[in-house]
């Protein structure tokens, strides 16, 4: 694969009971964090505990998989499904359970791939293709895609602090509580 080459859009859902879940996670540390061409289906397979036919069978060969750890889509449409009165507190609310609840984040394996050159650059053209811009048609006003970008900084910001923060006052409080604390920051820069 180079890095010119295109990634489909369509995503493979998650299937808790299948080991899917497991090879997403360690297919998505494994693309953040190394070179393509040092990925392999058998590394991905020994990280996530299941056979690499199982990664097969479910993903197809390392493209289609890499292009489904590349997908933002369906975190974004997530993220951005609510009016844009309550779309701040919407956000928050929907980082931490989805991290709670699928012990990952949806938005913040793009972090690991800010200081490489090779394919790992693909990773961060669809963020911004499919959250930061798809924030940006959604904002009303002036300065929308200076907006759409520090907004989508809280969103990484937020899923960074939970995730260095595990066992601190965060990791006790309701989703609902946390939004209450951070959302009205974001809501400032959504409606402008």
């Amino acid at each position: 694969m180079t890095g010119g080459q295109a990634i489909a859009t369509a995503a493979v859902p998650a299937d808790a009971g299948s080991g899917r879940d497991a090879i997403l996670r360690a297919a998505r540390r494994a693309f953040t964090q190394r070179p393509y061409a040092e990925v392999t289906i058998r590394k991905i397979a020994a990280d996530a505990g299941v056979s690499p036919s199982l990664v097969v069978k479910h993903f197809g060969r390392k493209e289609e998989l890499f292009n489904t750890v590349a997908d933002f889509g369906p975190a974004a449409a997530e993220l951005f499904d609510a009016p844009l009165d309550v779309l701040g507190r919407h956000m928050v609310v929907t980082v931490v359970t989805h991290r709670r609840e699928l012990k990952s984040d949806p938005l913040l394996r793009v972090v690991f791939s800010l200081g490489n050159q090779d394919e790992r650059s693909l990773l961060r053209d669809r963020f911004h293709e499919q959250v930061t811009g798809a924030l940006t048609a959604r904002l009303p006003g002036h300065d929308r895609a200076l907006r759409a970008e520090l907004l989508a900084g809280l969103l990484l910001g937020l899923g960074a602090t939970l995730g260095l923060h595990r066992d601190g006052a965060g990791a006790s409080a309701t989703p609902e509580h946390i939004a209450d604390l951070y959302a009205p920051a974001l809501q400032k820069l959504i409606t402008g």
